[in-house]
């Protein structure tokens, strides 16, 4: 190495590093895609793999939607409904 490692540019050489590495991230990652192809290319029951992660991807997006999509209840609903179980799990040891 030519460079102390502790040693930080200016902002520009900071950048050209970072898309350095981000490229070199992205070529690893798409190296390990195309084996990943090859491998199901060779398969005989690739189409029961497709749909199978076809179903899966379906699932995830309905989770995705699932938790982003609705709407949480008010803040005021939620201290009410808590405070109501207070009362009735008080009502319950009255008794005792």
């Amino acid at each position: 190495m030519t460079r102390e490692a502790g040693r930080r540019g200016g902002p520009g050489e900071q950048a050209v590093l970072l898309v350095a590495g981000l490229a070199d991230v992205a070529v690893g990652t798409l190296g390990s895609a195309l084996g990943v192809v090859r491998d199901l290319a060779r398969r005989s029951d690739t189409a029961e793999l497709v749909s199978e992660a076809e179903r899966d991807l379906t699932a995830r997006g309905r989770l995705v939607l699932d938790r982003y999509a609705s709407v949480p209840p008010a803040h005021l609903e939620v201290l009410a409904r808590h405070v109501l179980a207070g009362r009735a799990s008080d009502g319950a040891h009255d008794g005792d």
